[in-house]
């Protein structure tokens, strides 16, 4: 369904242009903060891209078939704040002159939820090119599940603008070479190659490599355009873009801080104001009135303006065609309305599976497996896969194909050794719309994923995170894959659900809570080693967060022993030696910290009774953060430093992880 284009004179494009321009320039200046450069030099190549070919409908711009764009070299964000107020978004322009303060629209750097139009939080560098491979992988998903003879629903293509640092961040060549790997063609990054970072001239640090000839290498179709103010000839490489199959980088030699006499082509117009008599040169480089502020001249307006009828129109077109694929096809059509609305069918954690104690003994990243498999089967929207651990991580869907080149229908994502690459392209997808997206590696790798957590954590996005090899009980592997610190960091992040099941049945619990969440990441810690299963009734206060597994017996309650995931079982094994001492003890199990600090306060007192200050915190892991459940009179048994290499029982005796020393721990507090 291809957009009708708004072609203007030349005259009238290039006043479209500087009004994107001069916007910038003053929203900056008056601000006395942001980067104005890179909107100046880039306005050409964006003002092509959103008039000649970006489908959109300023007037919904959730349509789900919309284009996807992406400023991925987010500093630049006065050039996306313009072209949103320009084409007639739900911002104003004293929204623009607002720029960077407190409670605007228009935030440093664009954020998804706050500005309406901002398809995913950029800012941090690369991250937007890996976030625009997910959203690509995402219509290429959607597309093969719905588009069929009666109609083709999904029909539409990611478009980024990335700087010369999107290309030096690591994150955005992993991305790229999965992007090249799986053919995304409906991707389309255009590279704003102005020589200039935020230090100096590129040439200080990124001289020895092609980056055309890297794209090359990984699998893309590449142009250059030799100017970035020739509107025809970058109509021109996005038009032969969008014919080539393989995913497209148009490399465009632009000019940072354009028409600034002094600062034209100098770092000195990338990360501060112009200044007043720089910006008057500016404008008057321009044609512009050197002394008017946030001038949109009334052409420029009706010009960009026309989006609005053009949306419309676009968006009534496939209105119309879904109505006849409905009609055709009245079940899928529903599927596809009701997960783009994120709704799950009724019964659908129904088939979820239930471990019985006398079955033996579960490492939970095997229940986790189990849940996955039977939740593919009820969730038709959840996909995902592992960077290249599916067969540790426990990731795979069963006889569902790989999602690959050559049938995107497949349920498993195929992420290779790319961690980077797999958590920025998960938030892309779960922006996107329609699934349920999830990725698999090992839990002390969660470092090399750390940026996208946090920025899926900022935006309310909902990728689910399956991390595996938990603890120091993985083993053997030692210290250079035995999380210590990273469950409490992960923790630490606001809006992060973080969970930590005790149990097989514990993971299934959890699992269920995460493909309900929404407003935010959820990370699920398995363990590699298998742990007792508890009966699936006395667990079911996991959905709580926590609570109490073993209730104390004979007397008044005296200890409070609380873990998560594999030491739950230490604990109660610690309070069958207190019990037999005559010391009531309770256990408590504590799987996510958030949502059980999210209960009232009446549940949390039941569970964790104030009065009760013998309490022992047991997790094989860091200590940090436990305090707010012992309190000051009440002790911890955790990690102080890193793991080692050796069988997990006797990593688990060695650092003091036995019934026994928790037992006299408990005592001690006495």
């Amino acid at each position: 369904m291809r957009s009708p284009t708004a072609v203007a004179s030349p005259s009238l494009d290039l006043l479209c242009v500087n009004t994107i321009r001069t916007l910038a320039i003053d929203a900056v200046q008056k601000a006395n903060s942001g980067h104005p450069g890179m909107p100046m030099g880039a306005a050409a190549m964006a003002y092509t891209l959103w008039t000649r070919h970006l489908r959109f409908n300023p007037r919904n711009p959730d349509w789900v078939d919309r284009d996807r764009f992406v400023l991925s070299a987010g500093h630049g964000s006065m050039l996306l704040y313009a072209l949103l107020f320009l084409t007639g978004y739900d911002l104003t322009l004293d929204d623009l002159k607002q720029f960077r303060q407190w409670g605007s629209k228009t935030p440093g750097h664009p954020e998804r939820g706050h500005t309406s139009g901002v398809e995913v939080t950029t800012g941090p560098l690369g991250q937007g090119v890996g976030n625009a491979v997910g959203m690509a992988m995402a219509e290429r998903i959607l597309s093969a599940r719905f588009n069929n003879a009666d109609g083709s629903i999904v029909d539409h293509r990611t478009y980024v603008i990335a700087s010369d640092g999107d290309m030096m961040e690591g994150v955005a060549s992993e991305a790229s070479s999965l992007a090249g790997h799986l053919q995304l063609g409906r991707l389309v990054v255009l590279y704003d190659d102005n020589l200039v970072s935020l230090d100096g001239p590129t040439s200080l640090s990124f001289t020895n490599e092609d980056v055309q000839k890297r794209y090359d290498a990984y699998g893309w179709h590449t142009q250059f355009v030799a100017d970035g103010n020739d509107i025809d000839a970058l109509d021109r490489a996005i038009v032969a873009a969008k014919a080539d199959p393989r995913p497209s980088l148009i490399r465009v030699r632009t000019h940072i801080g354009y028409g600034a006499p002094h600062k034209q082509d100098t770092s000195a117009a990338h990360g501060e104001p112009l200044g007043a008599d720089e910006a008057r040169a500016a404008k008057l480089s321009y044609g512009w009135d050197p002394d008017a502020q946030f001038l949109v001249p009334d052409d420029a307006l009706a010009h960009f303006r026309s989006a609005i009828e053009r949306g419309a129109e676009l968006e009534s077109k496939w209105r119309a065609a879904f109505d006849a694929y409905q009609s055709k096809r009245p079940a899928l059509a529903k599927q596809f309305l009701d997960e783009q609305a994120a709704k799950l069918a009724p019964g659908w954690a129904d088939t979820l599976p239930v471990f019985k104690p006398e079955d033996g003994a579960v490492a939970t990243r095997d229940a986790s497996q189990k849940a996955i498999n039977a939740l593919a089967i009820t969730v038709p929207a959840l996909i995902g896969g592992a960077a290249d651990l599916a067969t540790s991580n426990k990731t795979s869907v069963k006889d569902c194909g790989d999602f690959e080149p050559t049938d995107y229908s497949g349920r498993n994502l195929r992420f290779g050794v790319r961690e980077h690459a797999m958590g920025a392209a998960l938030t892309g997808m779960a922006v996107h719309g329609g699934l349920r997206p999830y990725g698999g590696t090992f839990l002390i790798f969660s470092d090399y994923m750390r940026p996208t957590i946090r920025l899926a954590a900022l935006q309310g996005a909902n990728p689910i995170y399956v991390w595996t090899h938990d603890s120091i009980g993985l083993g053997e592997d030692g210290p250079t894959h035995q999380s210590i610190e990273q469950v409490a960091s992960l923790r630490a992040i606001p809006n992060m659900t973080m969970m930590r099941p005790a149990d097989a049945n514990e993971a299934v619990i959890c699992w269920r809570i995460a493909v309900e969440h929404k407003g935010g990441p959820v990370g699920m810690a398995f363990t590699r080693q298998k742990l007792p299963v508890y009966d699936a009734a006395s667990v079911a206060g996991t959905a709580r967060g926590g609570y109490t597994l073993a209730r104390e017996g004979g007397g008044d309650l005296r200890v409070i022993l609380i873990g998560t995931g594999s030491e739950v079982h230490v604990c109660m094994a610690a309070r069958d030696l207190l019990q037999k001492d005559g010391i009531p003890t309770r256990v408590v199990s504590l799987p996510c910290w958030s949502i059980f600090d999210a209960q009232e306060s009446a549940y949390r007192d039941d569970v964790l009774p104030p009065a009760v200050h013998a309490r022992v915190a047991v997790e094989a892991l860091s200590v940090f953060g436990w305090e707010r459940y012992v309190g000051d009179r009440g002790a911890v048994i955790g990690m102080h430093r890193f793991g080692a290499s050796a069988p997990a029982e006797t990593l688990f005796k060695e650092f003091g992880f036995t019934p026994e020393r928790v037992a006299e721990r408990a005592k001690s507090l006495l």
